[in-house]
């Protein structure tokens, strides 16, 4: 898990508090409380990976079990890349599968949707999660898998 890195909203000025560890079963687990202190209001979870070329591929699939809130997941083609492609999905409570299909990630930048198209890159650099649904709530999303798909 030394690839994935936590960015709250302290990195201007807020008071949330995310973490990622593993659990006993080898799920990795982003927890922590998105605080609305100070204009805060997010908590996010990022890796940051070698090129990964997926020309071939249209579809993420993460296996996860969520808490009932809202997320999203970002991605971006390169690392550098100041806005992030996103989408947001609803957890269920129970271990489910969140299919994503890459050409509905639209560009967003703090929150605004950009005048981009959608997703239409052949690489990924940065992946992430991120809860910041406009109100203070405790968050926990347990990841099992990330896996791309044709």
């Amino acid at each position: 898990i030394s690839n994935w890195r936590i960015v709250d909203d302290v990195v201007m000025g807020g008071r949330s508090n995310g973490n990622f560890e593993l659990n006993k079963d080898g799920h990795g687990v982003f927890s922590g409380k998105v605080s609305l202190e100070n204009n805060g209001g997010f908590s996010s979870l990022r890796y940051i990976t070698e090129t990964i070329d997926i020309a071939r591929n249209t579809k993420v699939c993460i296996k996860l079990k969520g808490d009932g809130k809202n997320y999203q997941f970002r991605i971006k083609a390169d690392r550098n890349q100041r806005y992030s492609y996103i989408t947001t999905f609803k957890t269920s409570g129970e271990w489910e599968t969140i299919t994503i299909n890459l050409k509905e990630l639209y560009p967003a930048f703090r929150g605004r949707t950009l005048n981009y198209p959608n997703f239409d890159k052949t690489t990924i650099e940065e992946l992430a999660f991120l809860i910041g649904n406009k109100k203070a709530e405790d968050f926990k999303l347990l990841i099992d898998s990330i896996t791309l798909e044709k």
